[in-house]
């Protein structure tokens, strides 16, 4: 093995979920109890190159037990010869599983030889289904209902069943081996062509470990609600007849897109829960639909920084993202996906064209319409919609706001009137689209939060489960106003949030921007000011606590308390089902003798769900008003 230096820069590739999962299985059950604890010893193992010059990390483990990871074409480990231990007891040894289990899992679509590429960030964020560079005459599914193969019905009870067990037992104390009977379920649905149950199942698992190994990005909400997906799309699958969206897709299909004029608009970084990297370059037709050009392989924080400038892969273009995010492409024989990424089949080409700025062209529209009325727009598809599908909801909106200051992890501002440049509307919240330390996010936002007064135009994602809350992808100057950003003419009228570090010299000084301040002005908030946050704190007790947890709660009063307030402000649904799941999980069976026996995990699951359900549609609701206050 030769030592490894910082400039190396490895990492352990992605692994397979199920190789992950037959691993674990391999091991014996004397084997499996020391699991854990090997992976928590081993993740703090240095790496270092393979002494045989393969490419990929190797891991001494011990005196005689080197694990050698040898990742194929696609970057991630896909087949169990690529996972191989010098140890006598490989391949079925701790040693071997253990290492496997440190490593993120892959998209299990990415395999063999195309990386999944995704424009989601950091936390909790998956990969879509993999690039399919030729076009694909595949017909748009049809919206009806469609009944599960025996097969598939088999395998969407065996998901759930092992979905409502490990949420009985506490789910975030959940361990390697309960982790990979939910990865061997979902290898199952993915056989079958459930595929939108696997990602699920995958999300799960990936917010477990993240939770494990103690990461900053986790939230108990977010686990949460991928168990929420879980559960949701498998009870429907196993019940019978059930929408074509609920069995999802397997593959990106590109299809024709015939000739195009693309205008660059911004990147974005990229940073997956996956051990993907890179950028997406957001675009915009002349017709003004949204489109992208996405570069994610395996890879952290430098392979996200580095995509930033790298060439744009869309008929052998000879321009970088950085270039293409402020200039354009006239493509003959383009191929577009559903989820509009442009693909880079062999009959793709594409020329350089001069770009557009915000004040003109199809984006000058975007930053004249009533924020609320953009927002809403985005918000349409509900909370329950397929969280791989939600492209209307991750579709930029583009406002004109007057910065009031800081508040926490946020920057508080108000709309400016596009005829007036006037304040109005609610008070809203700009937060990092990624905190991570190596991307720029974080640092231009507390700048621009230190110049109240500021005006600013955004283009941001809207945030589906926060009050009044948006994730800022770009800024430029407000047209004509005062107090205003004062970019580099390089930098041609606006900065990435992600890649370009503002500066001092880019802000009017604090002087200039307080005389064009404005009052804070709190308002009403229907989701904050709301009980809800009582059933939110049972349905994430269930997820830490268990079973266990929640039947405490209802011993000691505490739910019937909640429930009592929640009757008390109206929400008698939300008390009703409240009680219901407390109820359930202080039930216990009892046999023809009496004697207690095990309680019912399927029965318990199902009151978890309703009421996480409720919660859900509830505060998406409120999210919604509170842009109209």
């Amino acid at each position: 093995m030769t030592p490894t230096s910082p400039a190396d820069d490895l990492r352990l590739p992605p692994v397979a979920p199920e190789v992950l999962a037959a691993a674990v299985e391999s091991l014996t059950s004397r084997l499996r109890k020391k699991l854990d604890a090997a992976i928590e010893q081993y993740a703090a193992l240095p790496l270092a190159a393979p002494a045989d010059g393969l490419d990929g990390v190797a891991v001494r483990c011990g005196e005689d037990a080197v694990v050698t990871l040898v990742p194929g074409p696609g970057g991630a480990v896909t087949a169990e010869d690529q996972a191989r231990c010098s140890c006598l007891l490989a391949p079925r040894c701790l040693h071997r599983t253990a290492v496997l289990g440190c490593c993120p899992l892959a998209d299990p679509a990415a395999a063999p030889d195309t990386p999944s590429e995704s424009p989601e960030s950091a936390a909790g964020a998956e990969p879509s289904a993999p690039v399919t560079d030729d076009a694909a005459e595949e017909p748009e599914p049809a919206a009806e209902s469609v009944a599960p193969t025996p097969a598939q019905a088999a395998a969407a009870a065996d998901l759930w069943a092992a979905a409502a067990a490990a949420l009985a037992a506490a789910l975030l104390a959940a361990g390697a081996v309960p982790h990979a009977e939910l990865l061997r379920a979902a290898h199952t649905a993915r056989l079958a062509d459930l595929h939108r149950a696997e990602a699920a199942a995958l999300r799960v698992v990936r917010g477990l470990r993240s939770a494990r190994a103690r990461h900053g990005s986790h939230r108990t909400a977010d686990l949460a609600a991928a168990l929420r997906e879980l559960l949701l799309t498998t009870a429907l699958l196993r019940s019978g007849p059930a929408d074509r969206a609920l069995f999802g897709t397997a593959r990106r299909a590109y299809r024709p897109g015939g000739a195009l004029r693309v205008f660059g608009v911004c990147r974005e970084p990229v940073l997956a829960a996956t051990g993907y990297g890179g950028v997406v370059t957001h675009l915009v037709t002349e017709d003004g639909r949204w489109l992208s050009v996405a570069d994610v392989k395996p890879g952290g924080p430098a392979r996200a920084r580095a995509a930033g400038t790298a060439p744009v892969s869309v008929g052998a273009a000879a321009l970088d993202h950085a270039a293409l995010s402020r200039g354009g492409l006239l493509i003959s024989g383009a191929t577009v996906s559903a989820d509009g990424r442009l693909g880079s089949g062999r009959g793709v080409r594409a020329n350089p064209v001069p770009g557009l700025d915000w004040q003109s062209g199809p984006l000058a529209a975007l930053f004249t319409r009533p924020l609320a009325d953009a927002v809403a727009e985005r918000l349409a598809d509900g909370p329950l919609a397929d969280p791989e599908q939600t492209d209307r909801l991750r579709r930029p909106v583009g406002c004109d706001l007057l910065v009031l200051g800081a508040e926490a992890d946020s920057v508080l501002a108000r709309e400016l009137d596009p005829a007036t440049g006037t304040p109005r509307g609610p008070l809203i919240h700009l937060i990092a689209a990624n905190r991570h330390p190596d991307l720029a996010h974080t640092a231009n936002l507390a700048r621009l939060a230190g110049r109240p007064g500021l005006r600013i135009r955004v283009l941001a994602r809207v945030e589906p489960d926060r009050a009044t809350t948006l994730r800022p992808l770009a800024v430029a100057p407000v047209p004509g106003a005062p107090a205003t950003l004062r970019l580099p003419a390089e930098w041609q009228g606006r900065a990435d949030l992600g890649y370009d570090l503002l500066q001092g010299t880019h802000l009017p000084s604090a002087e200039e921007c307080a005389a064009h301040a404005a009052p804070v002005g709190a308002g009403p908030d229907p989701l904050g000011d709301s009980p809800l946050w009582r059933v939110r704190r049972q349905v994430e007790l269930a997820v830490a606590g268990g079973r266990r947890a929640l039947a405490e709660a209802q011993r000691s009063g505490t739910a019937r308390s909640d429930a009592t307030a929640l009757r008390r402000t109206g929400f008698h649904t939300a008390a009703d089902l409240l009680s219901g799941l407390t109820g359930e999980a202080d039930r216990r069976r009892r046999d023809a003798f009496g004697r207690l026996g095990d309680p019912d995990a399927d029965r318990y699951a199902a009151s978890w769900l309703a009421a996480a359900l409720h919660l859900t549609a509830a505060e998406r609701e409120l999210v919604r008003t509170t842009w109209h206050i």
